[in-house]
């Protein structure tokens, strides 16, 4: 069995404040180490759920924050960015069983985290087929699209919620919960182990129950923030300027909201 793990760090254990994700300042070590501890425990459940190949996709920020040492030898890690549309999901393809998702949080326009945001903190919001988007969502059909079963997602509680209401029979571990601007979490080591426990029962379970449905056509909308960043995205290919903040796209192949999304959102000026 070959597993693919993408993993970010605003949704482990404890992360409430934008300094604890940032490798400019003290804070970020500790919660740099928790991200590592987490991904481990996801790779040791699917190694005892008989994975025999693990990619793991460093997708926070720099892509360079998992403490390689601390991962099992079995895993193969991608650190940094591959600049192609995939972004947080570099290195999947079809030949993956599953994907898992640790460390997610939740969407721009939520309460349901201090660090919620999509992609950006440029947007407002993202939206897939007049679905509010988070990351998972956006990730999801990039699994979804390669046939590759989304079977695991840690995160805040509000991120789990969104996620099993756009996958049922996904398996979550909600490790906390955001309240305004801060967070009530279960202890860092349980965390550890309830990860490690529910990726090897997700993975010895039916993981063709956890294919994402791919719609025929896909209209996406992005609010930026500065209508600067709207005007300049309402020029990729396709894209159009619907209100002075918004833009929308429309494809029946969903690689081309990727694309769109790598183009029109990540490059925008700030």
């Amino acid at each position: 069995m070959k597993v693919f793990i993408s993993a970010d760090i605003e949704g482990v254990t404890g992360a409430t404040n934008w300094n604890e994700t940032d490798k400019a300042h003290a804070d970020y070590t500790e919660y740099r180490e928790q991200m590592t501890a987490e991904v481990a425990a996801a790779c040791e459940g699917a190694l005892s759920a008989g994975a025999t190949e693990i990619v793991v996709k460093d997708a926070h920020w720099t892509g360079r924050n998992l403490i390689a040492s601390k991962l099992p030898r079995a895993v193969r890690l991608i650190r940094s960015w591959t600049l192609d549309p995939y972004s947080m999901m570099a290195g999947l393809d079809e030949t993956f069983q599953a994907a898992l998702m640790i460390g997610y949080h939740s969407r721009s326009g939520s309460d349901a985290s201090p660090l919620a945001h999509t992609l950006t903190d440029r947007v407002v919001y993202v939206k897939i087929n007049d679905r509010d988007a988070s990351e998972f969502l956006i990730n999801a059909y990039t699994a979804g699209w390669l046939a590759v079963p989304v079977v695991f997602l840690s995160g805040d509680a509000g991120i789990c919620r969104d996620a099993q209401d756009f996958l049922p029979a996904l398996s979550t571990v909600a490790v906390m919960e955001g309240v305004g601007d801060a967070t009530s979490s279960i202890h860092p080591g349980l965390a550890v182990e309830r990860i490690r426990s529910s990726v090897e029962t997700a993975l010895r379970g039916d993981v063709s129950r956890c294919r994402v449905t791919m719609p025929p056509h896909f209209t996406s909308e992005v609010y930026f923030r500065l209508h600067t960043n709207a005007r300049q995205a309402s020029f990729f290919p396709g894209a159009r300027l619907a209100r002075p903040h918004v833009v929308q796209f429309e494809a029946d192949d969903y690689f081309e909201v990727l694309r769109f999304f790598m183009f029109g959102i990540s490059m925008t000026a700030g």
